[in-house]
Protein backbone atom coordinates (compact mmCIF):
# COMPACT_ATOMS: atom_id res chain seq x y z
CA UNK A 1 0.00 0.00 0.00
CA UNK A 2 1.30 3.15 -0.80
CA UNK A 3 1.63 6.58 0.88
CA UNK A 4 0.76 9.90 -0.60
CA UNK A 5 2.81 13.03 1.44
CA UNK A 6 -0.77 13.97 3.73
CA UNK A 7 -0.72 10.49 4.70
CA UNK A 8 2.92 9.98 5.53
CA UNK A 9 2.48 13.05 7.99
CA UNK A 10 -1.22 11.75 9.11
CA UNK A 11 0.58 8.23 10.17
CA UNK A 12 3.94 9.80 11.54
CA UNK A 13 1.24 12.18 13.44
CA UNK A 14 -1.02 8.98 14.67
CA UNK A 15 2.04 7.50 15.98
CA UNK A 16 3.61 10.16 17.80
CA UNK A 17 0.18 11.16 19.59
CA UNK A 18 -0.27 7.43 20.24
CA UNK A 19 2.60 7.28 21.47
CA UNK A 20 2.66 10.95 23.95
CA UNK A 21 -0.80 9.27 25.13
CA UNK A 22 0.56 5.97 26.22
CA UNK A 23 3.61 7.74 27.91
CA UNK A 24 1.88 10.41 29.40
CA UNK A 25 -0.61 8.18 30.88
CA UNK A 26 1.87 5.53 32.28
CA UNK A 27 3.69 8.16 34.00
CA UNK A 28 1.31 9.69 35.88
CA UNK A 29 -0.01 6.21 37.19
CA UNK A 30 3.30 5.95 38.80
CA UNK A 31 3.24 8.97 39.46
CA UNK A 32 0.22 8.87 41.64
CA UNK A 33 -0.06 5.15 42.44
CA UNK A 34 4.02 5.05 43.80
CA UNK A 35 6.29 6.29 46.41
CA UNK A 36 9.35 8.06 44.56
CA UNK A 37 12.44 5.18 44.18
CA UNK A 38 9.27 2.57 45.28
CA UNK A 39 10.28 -1.09 43.45
CA UNK A 40 7.36 -3.12 42.36
CA UNK A 41 8.87 -6.26 41.16
CA UNK A 42 7.50 -7.97 38.40
CA UNK A 43 10.14 -10.58 36.84
CA UNK A 44 13.08 -11.81 38.50
CA UNK A 45 15.19 -9.66 35.68
CA UNK A 46 12.29 -6.47 35.35
CA UNK A 47 10.59 -4.40 38.11
CA UNK A 48 8.28 -0.95 38.18
CA UNK A 49 10.67 1.63 39.65
CA UNK A 50 9.49 5.42 40.12
CA UNK A 51 12.44 7.52 39.51
CA UNK A 52 13.06 10.81 38.06
CA UNK A 53 15.95 12.11 36.13
CA UNK A 54 16.84 15.63 35.78
CA UNK A 55 19.30 14.37 33.13
CA UNK A 56 19.53 13.18 28.99
CA UNK A 57 19.74 9.89 28.27
CA UNK A 58 21.94 8.11 31.27
CA UNK A 59 21.63 10.73 33.53
CA UNK A 60 24.26 13.32 31.36
CA UNK A 61 24.02 16.69 32.13
CA UNK A 62 22.15 15.49 35.42
CA UNK A 63 24.67 18.16 37.40
CA UNK A 64 24.49 21.18 35.25
CA UNK A 65 22.11 23.71 36.80
CA UNK A 66 18.39 23.57 35.95
CA UNK A 67 18.67 27.16 33.73
CA UNK A 68 21.01 25.47 31.97
CA UNK A 69 19.59 22.04 31.38
CA UNK A 70 16.05 23.00 30.82
CA UNK A 71 17.19 25.01 27.66
CA UNK A 72 19.89 23.12 26.04
CA UNK A 73 17.14 20.40 26.29
CA UNK A 74 14.24 22.07 24.68
CA UNK A 75 16.98 23.34 22.18
CA UNK A 76 18.13 19.64 21.31
CA UNK A 77 14.07 18.62 21.29
CA UNK A 78 13.20 21.04 19.00
CA UNK A 79 16.67 20.14 16.52
CA UNK A 80 16.03 17.14 16.45
CA UNK A 81 12.34 17.25 15.88
CA UNK A 82 13.17 19.94 12.54
CA UNK A 83 15.57 16.85 11.35
CA UNK A 84 13.14 14.25 11.74
CA UNK A 85 10.33 16.18 10.30
CA UNK A 86 12.73 16.81 7.21
CA UNK A 87 13.51 13.00 7.01
CA UNK A 88 9.32 12.36 7.07
CA UNK A 89 9.93 14.79 3.77
CA UNK A 90 12.24 13.16 2.11
CA UNK A 91 10.56 9.36 2.78
CA UNK A 92 9.44 7.76 -0.23
CA UNK A 93 5.53 6.93 -0.56
CA UNK A 94 6.45 2.77 0.26
CA UNK A 95 8.40 3.40 3.29
CA UNK A 96 5.71 2.98 6.28
CA UNK A 97 7.72 1.17 8.76
CA UNK A 98 10.13 4.28 8.48
CA UNK A 99 7.51 6.91 8.52
CA UNK A 100 5.85 5.22 11.71
CA UNK A 101 9.44 4.59 12.80
CA UNK A 102 9.71 8.80 12.66
CA UNK A 103 6.22 9.11 14.46
CA UNK A 104 7.79 7.14 17.53
CA UNK A 105 10.55 9.31 17.51
CA UNK A 106 8.66 12.65 16.97
CA UNK A 107 6.24 11.51 20.11
CA UNK A 108 9.22 10.26 22.29
CA UNK A 109 10.60 13.45 22.36
CA UNK A 110 7.33 15.20 22.48
CA UNK A 111 6.67 13.23 25.76
CA UNK A 112 9.64 13.66 27.45
CA UNK A 113 9.83 17.88 26.45
CA UNK A 114 6.36 17.28 28.45
CA UNK A 115 7.83 16.31 31.26
CA UNK A 116 10.66 18.25 31.36
CA UNK A 117 8.50 21.38 31.18
CA UNK A 118 5.83 20.33 34.00
CA UNK A 119 8.64 18.96 36.08
CA UNK A 120 12.14 20.16 35.24
CA UNK A 121 13.12 16.18 34.96
CA UNK A 122 11.69 13.35 33.46
CA UNK A 123 9.63 10.33 35.36
CA UNK A 124 10.98 7.14 34.54
CA UNK A 125 10.12 3.61 35.65
CA UNK A 126 10.87 0.43 34.03
CA UNK A 127 13.55 -1.14 35.21
CA UNK A 128 15.45 -3.57 33.10
CA UNK A 129 18.10 -5.80 35.53
CA UNK A 130 20.21 -8.69 36.24
CA UNK A 131 20.52 -9.38 40.05
CA UNK A 132 22.00 -6.07 41.65
CA UNK A 133 22.98 -4.59 37.52
CA UNK A 134 20.42 -2.52 36.47
CA UNK A 135 19.93 -0.63 33.21
CA UNK A 136 19.55 2.96 33.47
CA UNK A 137 15.47 3.27 34.12
CA UNK A 138 13.38 4.31 31.50
CA UNK A 139 10.18 5.23 30.18
CA UNK A 140 7.60 4.44 27.04
CA UNK A 141 8.97 7.74 25.55
CA UNK A 142 12.33 6.54 25.69
CA UNK A 143 11.36 2.99 24.46
CA UNK A 144 9.76 4.92 21.23
CA UNK A 145 12.61 6.94 20.74
CA UNK A 146 15.16 3.90 21.19
CA UNK A 147 13.09 1.47 18.44
CA UNK A 148 12.13 4.39 15.88
CA UNK A 149 16.31 4.86 16.22
CA UNK A 150 17.00 0.92 15.27
CA UNK A 151 14.00 1.04 12.64
CA UNK A 152 15.43 4.07 10.80
CA UNK A 153 18.77 2.26 11.23
CA UNK A 154 17.81 -0.86 9.66
CA UNK A 155 16.22 0.95 6.87
CA UNK A 156 18.81 2.98 6.27
CA UNK A 157 21.46 0.07 5.70
CA UNK A 158 18.99 -1.95 4.12
CA UNK A 159 18.72 0.86 1.38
Amino acid sequence: MSVTADSRFRLAALVALGVVVVDQVTKAIVEHGMALHETIPLLPVFSLTYVRNSGAAFGIFGAAPAGVRLPLFLLVTLAAAWALVSMLRRARADQRILVAALGGILGGAAGNAICRLRYGEVIDFLDAHWGDLHWPAFNVADSAISVGVIIVLLVSVRE
